[in-house]
C-alpha cells in the first residue's frame, strides 16, 4: 500500500527526491472530563519499529479532547524536529481527532478548531495522513499519557526513559593509567526465572524505568544495560522448577539508586500495576533506617528490589 502519492500534493512542485516517512503515535486522557489530564506522543521508525523520541506532559484540568489534540500537536512537533521534510503517518485511537483532522467530520467547538489549526500549522497538512488504531495497539502513547497524569498529580515533573534509538554512542576508552587499575567492578548480573514473560513485565519494566536500556533479546530472555554493567533475565530448560526464595542462602535482593524521594514515591505507585507489592508498609519509607529513604518491593515471583533515594 502506498501511504503517500507525491502527485496528489502541493509538495510535488518542489525538487524531486526520496522523502523519509515517520510514524507518530499520540494519546491524551483525563481523569474526569474535565479532570487531571495529560498526553503522550512519540515518533517511530517505520523500518525498524523503534521509538526514536517520546514526550509526555501534564496539562492540568482540561477535557479529554483537549488532551488528545495536545498529544497530536506534540507528536507532529517531534517529527518535524527530526525531519522537517518527511511524510508523516499519524496514528491515534481517538476516532474524533482522526476524522476531524482528515476532513471527514466537522469541528464544531471553538477550542477544537483552535487546536486543529495549530496542528495543521506545525506540518504541511499535505504531508500528513491519519489512521485510527485500537487502544490496545496505541499502548505506548497511552502509557506516556498516564505517566504524565501520575507525575502531575504527584507534583513532580515527568521523567522519560532512555531510548535505545536515541542513546549516544559510548565514548572511546581512555588510555590506561600507569598505575594498576582496580578490578573490583561488577560486570553483569544474570537472573534466572521460571517464567520470562512474567519477569519481563515486572523486572524488565522496572529496569527501564530506572534508566536501563534494553539491548539484546532472544526467545527465553533479554539483557538491559546500565551505567555500571548489565543485567540478564533468562528462563530456559536448565532452570530448576522451583520458586525463588530470597531468604535462602544466596542473593537476597537488588538495590538501585532511583532518584529523589518524590520520584521513588511515584515509581512505587506505578509499580503496583506491574506486579510489585510494597514491603514493610508500616515502616515505609524508612524501613532501612531513619536516615535511609528507600522503598522495598517484591514481585509475584518473590524477587525483592530496593529503590534508594539520592542523598541531598
Amino acid at each position: 500500500m502506498t501511504l503517500f502519492d507525491p502527485t496528489d500534493t502541493e509538495v510535488s512542485a518542489s525538487p524531486s527526491r526520496a522523502r523519509r516517512t515517520l510514524i507518530v503515535e499520540a494519546d491524551g486522557g483525563s481523569r474526569g472530563n474535565p479532570g487531571h489530564a495529560g498526553y503522550g506522543a512519540l515518533v517511530r521508525d517505520p523500518e525498524t519499529n523503534a521509538i526514536l523520541v517520546e514526550k509526555a506532559e501534564y496539562l492540568g484540568i482540561v477535557s479529554n479532547n483537549v488532551a488528545e489534540y495536545s498529544g497530536l500537536i506534540a507528536a507532529l512537533e517531534l517529527a518535524n524536529e527530526i525531519d522537517p521534510d518527511a511524510w508523516i503517518l499519524a496514528k491515534m485511537d481517538s476516532k474524533l481527532v482522526v476524522e476531524q483532522m482528515s476532513g471527514r467530520w466537522k469541528i464544531k467547538h471553538e477550542d477544537m478548531q483552535r487546536l486543529a489549526r495549530k496542528a495543521r500549522s506545525v506540518v504541511d497538512p499535505h504531508r500528513v495522513k491519519y489512521q485510527w488504531i485500537p487502544r490496545e495497539i496505541n499502548k505506548d502513547a497511552d502509557r506516556l499519557s498516564n505517566e504524565a497524569m501520575d507525575a502531575g498529580i504527584a507534583g513532580v515533573p515527568w521523567k522519560g526513559r532512555k531510548l535505545v534509538a536515541a542513546a549516544e554512542p559510548e565514548p572511546a576508552p581512555e588510555p590506561a593509567p600507569a598505575e594498576a587499575v582496580p578490578t573490583g567492578r561488577l560486570h553483569h548480573l544474570e537472573i534466572w526465572v521460571r517464567d520470562f514473560p512474567r519477569a519481563e513485565a515486572s523486572l524488565g519494566w522496572l529496569l527501564e524505568r530506572l534508566g536501563f536500556v534494553r539491548r539484546d533479546s532472544w526467545a527465553t530472555g533479554a539483557s538491559w544495560t546500565g551505567t555500571g554493567g548489565y543485567i540478564v533475565i533468562e528462563a530456559g530448560p536448565d532452570v530448576v522448577p522451583e520458586s525463588h526464595e530470597r531468604l535462602r542462602p544466596g542473593l537476597n535482593h537488588l538495590a538501585f539508586g532511583a532518584g529523589t524521594p518524590a520520584e521513588i514515591d511515584l515509581l512505587v505507585r506505578r509499580a503496583a500495576s506491574h506486579g510489585w507489592t510494597l514491603m514493610f508498609p508500616d515502616r515505609h519509607p524508612h524501613a532501612g533506617g531513619a536516615d535511609h529513604y528507600a522503598a522495598y518491593l517484591e514481585n509475584e515471583d518473590g524477587f525483592e528490589v530496593e529503590l534508594v533515594a539520592d542523598r541531598s
